[in-house]
This record gives structure tokens, C-alpha cells and sequence, in this order.
């Protein structure tokens, strides 16, 4: 069994790739990193495979044609720490907006604390949010207390996109169940893994805008998840979440 995977989905982050991977790598524990690349046209794959050489064995390339949605990375990413044999899968952002070495309190969380999913959370410990307009930090705040009122989750971030998961978590999940790919992804993650009783543990972290690169935020991906929350909960009547 091998020990940590950290999945990071890419799309032209070619100005914060090889800063990323240099942190990880440099962290005490010993991280392996996967680079889910959605056929970035700023070179952003080509160096990761010139650090390859260096941290051989612990930097993967995975590469797919176009952009085909933040949910389906991470999915392509599960599906393959999954067959590699990883037991802590973790997910997060290119963009230094999550702090590398907050992996290790996330690590700490499932491998010492017996927690399953453990989330780097932005408001678990009042609003720890830097360089943010105030808008969008209401309309992050007020959305996941939206998503909290419908669903039900005791969770305070639930759109939360730094986490860790082990492995049991995900192959109870039904991956390809999933119908969400953007920030709803997000969301649909915690939501099942609630339902199906998994122990669920919120680290707070300082979550920090990135300085380098572009946002891919857009309108479309808040309607989808405003939207996609109800529809999430109505089918979540229809469904069954046993474990054994």
C-alpha cells in the first residue's frame, strides 16, 4: 500500500507549477504529487515533465485533451490513486491559494486522528480569507450556509476544495455517479461522503487568493451549484448509502 497522493488539476498555470511542486516536495512527509493537465496551451505539462527527471518516482503526468471540468479531474485523478494503491488522496489548487503545508494537518487529521475526510477550512474558525473583494467573499460565505440549510451537513466550508480522503472513502463513493464538474463537484464530494457515515474533521487553514495566473471562476459555476444543491438532495431520497 502506498502512502499519499496529492491530486492537482491544471489549466495554464504555467507561472505556478514548478513553485508548487518544489513545495511539496520539500515538505516533511513524503508526498507523491499527480498533475491532472486538461491540455494547457502555455507549456504548463511540458514542465512538468522536465521535474519529472528529478523527483523520479514521486511526480506523475496524467494529460487530457481540452478542458474537461474541475470534477472530472479529480475523478481521473481518484480512479488512478485508486488502482495505484494509495491509501491518503488528497486534492488542491495550483495557485498558492492553499498552503502547501497545511498537507501535513490535513495528513495528520485521517492517519492520526482516525478521521476519513478531513477539509482545509475556510470558515470553521471565523473567515479566514486573504485578498478577496469583500463580495466574493460574502457570496463564498452565504453559499456554503446555503448548502448547509439544504443538506444538512454540519460542515462549515462545504465548498471547500482542499481535502484529504482515505481510500475507503472513495471506492464507497460510486465515482461514476458523480454528475457534477465544476465548483458543485465540490460540494456532491462531502455531501456523499456524509451520507454514507464517513467521519468527517475540519482543519482550519488561511486560505489566500492567487497572486499569479487566472481565476477560472465564473457565474455558471455558482448556478450550477445553487441549482445542483437541491437536485443533489431530492435524488439523495432515492438512493441508498450503505456501506456494507
Amino acid at each position: 500500500m502506498k502512502d499519499s497522493l496529492v491530486i492537482i488539476p491544471t489549466y495554464n498555470e504555467r507561472d505556478n507549477i514548478e513553485a508548487m511542486v518544489r513545495k511539496v516536495m520539500s515538505l516533511s512527509h513524503p508526498f507523491e504529487l499527480l498533475i491532472i493537465d486538461d491540455g494547457s496551451p502555455d507549456g504548463t505539462a511540458d514542465m512538468v515533465r522536465s521535474l519529472q527527471q528529478e523527483y523520479l518516482g514521486r511526480l506523475h503526468l496524467e494529460e487530457r485533451k481540452g478542458k474537461l471540468g474541475l470534477g472530472t479531474a479529480y475523478i481521473h485523478g481518484f480512479k488512478y490513486a485508486l488502482r495505484e494503491g494509495y491509501e491518503y488522496i488528497f486534492e488542491m489548487d495550483c495557485d498558492f491559494s492553499h498552503n502547501p503545508e497545511d498537507l501535513i494537518k490535513l495528513y495528520i487529521a485521517c492517519a492520526e486522528g482516525g478521521y476519513d475526510v478531513a477539509i482545509g477550512s475556510r470558515y470553521i474558525q471565523g473567515v479566514n480569507v486573504v485578498n478577496w473583494p469583500m463580495s466574493r467573499v460574502l457570496m463564498s460565505y452565504f453559499a456554503s450556509h446555503y448548502v448547509r440549510l439544504i443538506t444538512g451537513m454540519p460542515i462549515a466550508d462545504t465548498t471547500a476544495g482542499f481535502k484529504c480522503y482515505r481510500r475507503i472513502v472513495l471506492e464507497t463513493i460510486q465515482l461514476n455517479k458523480i454528475r457534477f464538474v465544476g465548483y458543485a463537484f465540490q460540494i456532491e464530494m462531502k455531501f456523499l461522503a456524509y451520507k454514507y457515515g464517513f467521519k468527517i474533521k475540519e482543519v482550519p487553514i488561511i486560505f489566500t487568493d492567487r497572486t499569479k495566473g487566472v481565476s477560472k471562476m465564473s457565474k455558471g459555476i455558482f448556478k450550477e451549484a445553487v441549482l445542483g444543491v437541491i437536485k443533489m438532495k431530492v435524488s439523495s431520497f432515492f438512493r441508498h448509502f450503505d456501506r456494507y
